[in-house]
């Protein structure tokens, strides 16, 4: 039976192997642990709403990637990239979300009946959270099998 668990560990597995990704959460934004010694980047999956259609189940997803900003206390030298790794962060996690896309889309995950529909929405957040976090939020629907019979 395909289903809620199902996209937790699919999402979560396809996480752990990438060598991108240090940390994985779930749940709402505010179970992020952003203790000291949250290791980063870090994943963190929300599954929203699911809606149930005649033959699939529709969940909308939203998957923050993010990492810590570092700041230089040398003197700025480059007014348009500054004295931080900030550009950095937000290139390399946004390549993360778009490797579990095309997963989502043409791979792994789309073999395991993982249909993305529509296009996914990234947004990026800066300074997010106490510690300078900087990364992405994407936004998307997926589609599984609703293999529940009526017997």
């Amino acid at each position: 039976m395909t289903g809620y668990l199902t996209i937790l560990d699919k999402l979560k597995a396809h996480f752990d192997a990438d060598v991108m990704v240090t940390d994985i959460t779930k749940g709402a934004l505010d179970d992020i642990d952003l203790a000291k010694q949250t290791l980063f980047p870090l994943v963190h999956i929300i599954i929203g709403n699911a809606t149930f259609e005649p033959s699939v189940i529709r969940f909308s997803i939203t998957l923050f990637a993010m990492d810590i900003v570092n700041v230089s206390k040398d003197e700025v030298t480059d007014r348009f990239f500054g004295n931080d790794n900030e550009d950095y962060v937000l290139e390399t996690t946004l390549q993360i979300l778009n490797r579990v896309y095309k997963q989502m889309n043409n791979g792994a995950l789309f073999s395991d009946n993982f249909i993305v529909d529509g296009q996914p929405t990234c947004e990026p957040f800066t300074e997010r959270f106490e510690n300078l976090l900087s990364g992405w939020a994407m936004t998307f629907d997926v589609i599984i099998p609703n293999e529940m019979t009526i017997c």
